[in-house]
């Protein structure tokens, strides 16, 4: 029969196993007292926490959990790196402690449920962390956003400057318009009848004057011929 130790501490296993997102296997054989609390330091800034635990209870923990694919890396000493927050945070974090100290060695894990590879964590740990995601996407959305308040400031000062390029093709007035009851030029008729003749000679005073110098001069021209001919009649009855 298990003794209660053993059995509360698979319980503690699968606890931390179903409450995790992700969890990281790595052996950890030949690190320094020292530097397993700089990785464990490391891993509690990115919300995560690596422990130490016998492998046997280990498997009978993922056993019972159904994860029978992780049971493999549960050999040797092998630490549990179990990432409450930022799943890519922990894995880089991991990553780049194993890039420095060639004692720490990466065996895979699981992310929410499913179990991962070597490979799958060394490309999780490639990935932005969730922090840097997040502010991507906002400066996505906030590109349009400023983009278009540009816009919007600038359309009154566009429609303006449009407005006045419009006013200054528009073709200059050179003339008011007549008012109202008043005759152009134009409107007035040819005096083509004697007394519209006589009209326009009197709106015109030099016109008037030369007419009136043309009909003497008729006038002079007709008793001249007048008394031409009473000369002529006389001179014939004398003879």
């Amino acid at each position: 029969m298990p003794r209660p130790e053993k059995v509360q501490a698979v319980a503690d296993i699968k606890e931390s196993l179903e409450g995790s997102v992700a969890v990281f296997l790595a052996e950890y054989a030949g690190l320094s007292v020292g530097e397993q609390q700089e990785l464990r330091r490391g891993l509690r800034a990115a919300e995560s926490e690596f422990r130490i635990v016998k492998m046997t209870l280990a498997r009978i923990a993922a056993t019972e959990l159904g994860h029978e694919d992780l049971i493999e890396g549960l050999s040797g000493p092998t630490g549990l790196a179990f990432a409450s927050g930022d799943a890519a945070a922990a894995a880089k974090v991991l990553r780049d402690f194993a890039k420095e100290h060639t004692q720490l060695v990466l065996k895979g894990g699981l992310l929410e449920g499913e179990t991962l590879t070597v490979e799958r964590v060394e490309q999780l740990a490639a990935l932005d962390s969730l922090e840097v995601l997040l502010s991507k996407v906002a400066g996505a959305f906030q590109a349009p956003m400023a983009t278009m308040a540009g816009l919007m400031a600038a359309l009154p000062r566009n429609l303006a400057s449009m407005m006045s390029q419009l006013i200054e093709k528009l073709p200059a007035v050179e003339a008011a318009a007549p008012e109202s009851g008043t005759v152009t030029q134009s409107e007035v008729p040819e005096a083509d009848t004697p007394a519209e003749e006589g009209a326009a000679d009197e709106a015109d005073p030099e016109k008037a004057t030369e007419s009136a110098d043309a009909e003497d001069a008729a006038e002079a021209s007709d008793d001249a011929e007048a008394t031409t001919e009473d000369e002529t009649a006389d001179s014939a009855e004398e003879e």
